[in-house]
């Protein structure tokens, strides 16, 4: 198992014979002669496991022990002495000590030790990162059967094992993330770590710190060193949602990973390689932000090397039953419910509606019906009552308007129409409730049944 080790002892003798041992195991090795030393090494660079030596000049041993947890709490520390001493062995487990080795101690031995102790922070890592997979596991299906969906999949599947970085265009809520977690289980890196980070979620500064990491004292509330994404992500997929609304100063930065595969922490002093797939994302045109000079020209041609573009749910709506259905099963469990289905007119007035927040609406709106729900089968009424009925007219919104024109007073005039049976429906054919549904006063909504001749004009007195 590799690693970066920090040695630090004042005698030079155990620090070169340490140096030797560890480098031949194939770990990464720098040494210090003294605390201070150790301190800023540590300030410069990120470190799996540092040995210190217990009695010190300068700073102890115990000192040392509380500066690397203050700027690396990750970081494994390993205590050595040549004098045995539990109270001392107790204090720096107390500060955080992973273990504690005396002299004069066995190659074997320590060889072991430092194994065990990276192998569980290893684990550790790896225990964390597999609670993150288990929280998605749930939003991870692809559901749909529409031409355009069966078609992405058949290109996720030509692309996943390329190394070209990847953009993925479509609305909020159409399921970017999940073509890009597709894309990435069915690659060769599969087994390494797929990290996601929202960049309209986080301000300038914030979100630099987070893809590239800090060092401790960079900036006010860096109180230690952190490792950024871009590092979190090596050997797997980095995705980088709404990417169009990165700052003009990170678009640079990300450039040069990009080209370079190298970066430096903010505050660092050293250049990090990394080797890591890059999936964007964006509800933007970042063709037009690239022309325009909002984004970037270089860094959108560097992005879109393969492109895919997720059409919204109202352009797909054969997969809204499939998805309802999907959603039914998952909310049954989460909800402890058991509701066998939906009725035809519930899922029709599902289908006849915009999803202007695609997918996510969706499954909000079902979660609440499902919540709500006391029936075996959903209702058309309790589909009612948790959606906003979609003004439209023949089931469907005008979405472009034709050549030869378009009769705006009889389109609405059909719409309000409309709305005016469906309130009647819904009201039972009581007039104040179907009023009130509408939000419209008594006068009003009566005024409006008369000039549709939805309902008989009361006879005049005769003039004489």
């Amino acid at each position: 198992m590799s690693g970066k080790i920090l040695v630090i002892d004042d005698e030079k003798s155990m620090r070169e014979f340490l140096e030797i041992v560890l480098s031949k195991e194939g770990y990464s090795v720098s040494v210090a002669s003294d605390g201070e030393k150790a301190v800023q090494l540590l300030e410069e660079d990120i470190f799996d496991l540092v040995i210190s030596d217990i009695r010190m000049p300068k700073m102890s041993g115990i000192e040392v022990l509380k500066a690397v947890k203050k700027v690396s709490p990750e970081t494994v520390v390993i205590m050595v002495t040549a004098f045995a001493s539990t109270e001392t062995a107790i204090e720096a487990m107390k500060e955080g000590a992973y273990n504690y080795l005396i002299k004069p101690f066995k190659v074997d031995e320590v060889k072991i030790i430092i194994k065990n102790a990276l192998e569980k922070q290893h684990l550790r890592k790896e225990n964390s990162k597999l609670r993150q997979e288990l929280k998605a596991l749930s939003s991870r299906q692809i559901i749909g059967k529409s031409e355009s969906l069966l078609n992405i999949l058949g290109m996720v599947g030509k692309v996943a094992d390329t190394a070209s970085n990847i953009l993925v265009t479509g609305e909020s809520g159409t399921g970017k993330e999940l073509i890009a977690r597709a894309i990435h289980e069915q690659s060769s890196r599969r087994e390494m770590p797929f990290v996601t980070i929202n960049c309209s979620a986080l301000p300038e500064n914030l979100l630099e710190s987070e893809l590239f990491g800090h060092m401790k004292g960079s900036f006010t509330g860096a109180i230690s060193n952190k490792e950024g994404l871009f590092e979190v992500a090596d050997g797997g997929t980095l995705f980088l949602d709404e990417i169009g609304d990165i700052a003009p100063a990170i678009q640079v930065k990300l450039l040069r990973v990009l080209q370079e595969r190298e970066f430096r922490r903010v505050g660092g002093l050293k250049d990090i390689k990394v080797d890591v797939r890059i999936i964007a994302a964006t509800n933007k045109d970042l063709r037009k932000a690239a022309s325009d000079g909002s984004f970037r020209e270089d860094l959108y041609y560097r992005l879109d090397v393969i492109s895919f573009y997720i059409p919204p749910l109202r352009e797909r709506k054969s997969d809204i039953p499939l998805l309802v259905n999907y959603f039914i099963e998952k909310f049954n469990q989460l909800l402890r419910k058991n509701i066998e289905g939906i009725e035809k007119d519930g899922l029709d007035l599902l289908l006849d509606q915009e999803w202007k927040g695609n997918i996510r609406e969706l499954e909000n709106v079902m979660e609440r019906i499902i919540s709500l729900s006391e029936n075996a089968t959903i209702s058309r009424k309790e589909v009612l009552s948790c959606i906003r009925p979609v003004p439209s007219r023949n089931g469907s919104m005008v979405q472009e308007i034709p050549p030869e024109g378009f009769d705006l007073e009889a389109y609405i005039a059909g719409i309000e129409k409309d709305l005016l049976l469906k309130a009647l429906e819904m009201s039972g054919g009581v007039k104040t409730e179907a009023a009130r549904i509408l939000h419209l006063n008594f006068r009003s909504f009566r005024y409006r049944l008369l000039k549709y001749q939805l309902e008989k004009q009361p006879s005049s007195p005769e003039l004489n």
